[in-house]
């Protein structure tokens, strides 16, 4: 049956993919200048893939159909099965392919932390529930190596680019993904308050019990988690399945049903007297951990730094489409502004975010990148991953209605916004990590210094903010107190640094006047005048 028509439809905006996620001149800028152009092509190649309409359904089809959990099996066995959308294995299957989860550990050559920065940034553009267990491999493999014997036997497979799903015994798969369970109801960021306990065992393993409250990706092969022996907090590796074939007693709780994250299964576990193989000493289970942390905080970097690039991408497309007013949003002055603090804050984000990766490649020669890294990562945790939220809700805004329907894909990079300021320590913890660094560690101090002081006398608005970082360090009565307020401004005085140069001179002109010179609102879109936009919007 033939319906009349209405009315005409138009001044609609077409669909953004297919789109190249690499045409992003900050991640490809980064990429070259910290040592992994040889990478290129394969970024390219990757982000060809994410935008295309076929990927992005994959990420939107995960979401919109969450994992479900089945304790039980039809005749009453318990089985802690976590049942996925079939495009989740798609996803985690390129991503495994292409190494996110574990290429820097299989082939470090110069360049190899850089390269899977920046190949995990592009093909975030389609999902971030499927990129936690790529992270938490990513983080785990440094760690194991605390144990001989363990990572002799399992690393190659957790760095194997071959995704093999399935409860089986690890050493009879073709590849193996790692989860981290480390927080508990009462204790939270505070692992030291951790009750589950670990008993030895005559065969040098362990009996754990106890339960965990967020244990990420429980479909896992193996999980680093910590657990009280007499000795303190150590760190142990837990198969789901013992070398035995049998099932280890590990129990699925229930999921939790997340803000955001819809794809990615995070859950609440028992140990039942489960068996596990420790890893490091015992009672140094904390600073066993530590490396972890360390890798996954740059990703959660990352993964606000790719939030912010597809939230501005999708609203400089919109208003380059949508007309109001008699003109197109995006030639309009005050939209002009609001798109490109939203480009400025995305460019910063990026920008940094490939020099940490950078630095992570060059720490283990070099004590200068190894002290920077680690005050670099702290700074950077707390400042990028608090902006994000604020960029998904103004480019949501840029859409209007449109982007408040869950059609558009905005509401969904809301929602995912503040996970990262939360995972691997949330804004509090990240802040009294730094002045801890700095604190114990002197030299990130100096470090932090000569990274910033390499931009030194080419804008005197960040000449002015290092000045006025060095006078908070150097008052330390109510650090605590004003650990945000110094922490913010080292993270700007970084990032404006990297901008001032390597970054695009508009980009740096207009950071440096709103971000360090207080000629900025508390909303986007309050840059200054005499801005150049035309130059900052072409970054999209």
């Amino acid at each position: 049956m033939n319906f009349p028509a209405t009315h005409e439809v138009f001044n609609q905006v077409p669909d953004l993919e297919p789109y190249v996620a690499a045409d992003d001149p900050a991640l490809l800028e980064g990429l070259r200048r910290e040592g992994a152009s040889w990478a290129e092509d394969e970024v390219r190649e990757l982000g060809a893939l994410a935008g295309t309409a076929r990927a992005q359904d994959w990420g939107r089809l995960a979401n919109e159909y969450p994992p479900v959990l089945h304790t039980h099996d039809r005749y009453g066995h318990r089985v802690d099965e976590v049942e996925f959308h079939p495009h989740w294995h798609d996803l985690m299957t390129v991503a495994v392919e292409n190494g996110l989860h574990a290429a820097p550990w299989r082939d470090p050559r110069p360049g190899a932390h850089v390269a899977r920065a920046a190949k995990f940034y592009v093909w975030g553009h389609t999902d971030a529930g499927h990129m936690c267990p790529i992270s938490m491999t990513y983080a785990a493999i440094p760690a194991l190596r605390h144990n001989a014997e363990l990572a002799e036997r399992y690393e190659p497979l957790l760095a194997a680019p071959h995704y093999d799903f399935g409860l089986r015994e690890p050493s009879t798969k073709r590849g193996l993904i790692a989860g981290m369970s480390m927080t508990e109801k009462q204790g939270g960021s505070d692992v030291r308050a951790n009750t589950t306990t670990a008993t030895p065992n005559a065969d040098g393993s362990y009996t754990i019990v106890g339960h965990k409250w967020f244990t990420s990706a429980p479909m896992s092969d193996l999980f680093l988690t910590l657990a009280q022996t007499e000795h303190g907090p150590s760190c142990f590796l837990l198969p789901r399945v013992l070398p035995d074939g049998t099932r280890n007693a590990i129990r699925i709780q229930r999921l939790k049903d997340k803000l955001g994250n819809k794809s990615n299964a995070s859950s609440e576990i028992e140990y039942e007297n489960a068996i596990g193989w420790l890893v490091g000493p015992e009672g140094r289970g904390i600073n066993t951990i530590i490396e972890m942390v360390n890798m996954t905080r740059l990703d959660c970097v990352i993964g606000s730094a790719v939030n912010m690039r597809v939230a501005t991408l999708r609203a400089v497309h919109h208003a380059r489409h949508r007309k109001a007013f008699g003109a197109l949003l995006v030639d309009q002055p005050l939209m002009r502004n609001v798109l490109s603090d939203l480009v400025v804050e995305s460019d910063a984000a990026t920008t940094m975010m490939m020099r940490l990766a950078g630095a992570t490649d060059r720490a283990a020669g070099d004590e200068q990148e190894a002290a920077l890294r680690r005050i670099a990562l702290a700074v950077t945790k707390y400042w990028v991953c608090k902006r994000a939220p604020a960029v998904a809700a103004e480019a949501l805004e840029c859409l209007g209605g449109n982007g408040y329907a869950e059609e558009s894909g905005m509401p969904r990079l809301y929602r995912e916004s503040p996970l990262m300021s939360i995972w691997e320590g949330s804004g509090n913890v990240a802040a009294l990590d730094a002045l801890r660094a700095m604190a114990r560690q002197p030299d990130t101090v100096e470090a932090f210094f000569t990274e910033v002081r390499l931009a030194e006398g080419a804008d005197p608005r960040l000449d002015s903010a290092i000045a006025r970082i060095g006078k908070e360090l150097a008052d330390l009565e109510d650090a605590e107190y004003r650990a945000r307020r110094v922490v913010e401004l080292m993270a700007l005085a970084l990032q404006g640094a990297q901008l001032v140069r390597h970054g695009h001179p508009a980009v740096a002109e207009a950071f440096c006047r709103s971000r360090l010179d207080d000629d900025w609102g508390i909303a986007m879109g309050t840059l200054p005048t005499g801005v150049d936009t035309a130059a900052i919007l072409d970054r999209v």
